[in-house]
């Protein structure tokens, strides 16, 4: 399907500015935006081309916004970068703005390397520049290199073991590596973490949303140090939202609708902690661990 999609202008340019889009100077053929429609929802974005503006679930340059001088700060030019989760790819496409070696996404849903493969069908960006692998954090122990900089932005509540993932993250890092998480929070001073019962805002696979303690306390049993606080951020309908690349459910639908602060379920309404982990020295896993995180 997507190899059928014909590119009219062969000089492309990717537009790193600071608009939200990954803007591709193409226009998308009548074939072409059959093609973008027929590979939705499309969660991250958004990307634009000459006449049409794939405008996704997320608006996810309020995101890349908040990691954005950190990436900067950290210069990731000439190093080898990872993208947990990297969904379609969004956030790659923006980090080429600062010239690393190599970005590599992890991500092992087929629709989103379909969306990653359709973008840069347009962009024509080397594979040994961006790659997309069909994989998860799972993998990462078995991948060919390690990463001077990783990125793990909405993965970690999905793992019903995150001081494993966690330990993971770290022991894919380069001595003297870093990375930049994000996940839900839970308000409080307590070491604790919510485990909600069935469903956490209609989502089934949300295991643990700890206080940002308690993720301290993870980080450490992980063997981070440097648990540097960037940002703390309540999901709102100006980042999360439906469109018409995404007409499904949303974020409006998650909430109760007659008290915002809450969950449909009644749970605190989702919020963000943003986290840099510095990584000065690797440990080894044990292999009953590699087999026990397979099997999650």
């Amino acid at each position: 399907m997507i190899d059928e999609v014909e590119i009219n202008n062969k000089n492309i340019n990717i537009n790193y500015s600071d608009s939200g889009s990954v803007f591709i100077d193409s226009e998308i053929s009548d074939q072409g935006l059959k093609t973008a429609k027929a590979l939705k929802p499309w969660r991250k974005g958004p990307f634009e081309f000459k006449n049409i503006k794939i405008d996704a679930e997320w608006n996810s340059d309020i995101k890349y916004s908040i990691i954005r001088p950190h990436l900067n700060l950290i210069n990731i030019k000439n190093k080898i970068v990872g993208d947990i989760g990297c969904n379609n790819g969004y956030y790659m496409f923006r980090m080429l703005e600062f010239e690393p070696e190599k970005i590599v996404g992890f991500d092992p849903s087929a629709i989103y390397k379909n969306q990653f493969d359709f973008v840069n069908k347009f962009l024509n960006i080397p594979e040994n520049k961006i790659k997309f692998e069909l994989l998860g954090v799972e993998h990462l122990p078995f991948y060919e290199h390690k990463f001077d900089v990783l990125l793990c932005l909405g993965v970690l509540y999905h793992r019903s073991d995150p001081i494993a993932t966690l330990k993971i993250l770290k022991n894919s890092l380069n001595e003297g590596g870093t990375l930049i998480l994000d996940t839900f929070y839970i308000d409080g001073e307590e070491e604790v973490a919510l485990f909600p019962n069935e469903r956490y805002a209609k989502m089934r696979n949300i295991f643990f949303i700890p206080t940002i303690s308690a993720l301290r306390n993870w980080a450490k049993r992980a063997r981070f140090q440097d648990f540097e606080i960037i940002a703390k951020v309540e999901t709102t309908e100006q980042e999360q939202r439906k469109t018409e690349w995404m007409d499904w459910e949303s974020l409006e639908d998650f909430l109760d609708p007659n008290d915002k602060t809450k969950t449909i379920e009644g749970y605190p309404a989702p919020k963000r902690v943003y986290v840099k982990f510095f990584n000065p020295f690797s440990i080894p896993i044990r292999d009953n661990e590699h087999e026990r995180f397979k099997s999650m």
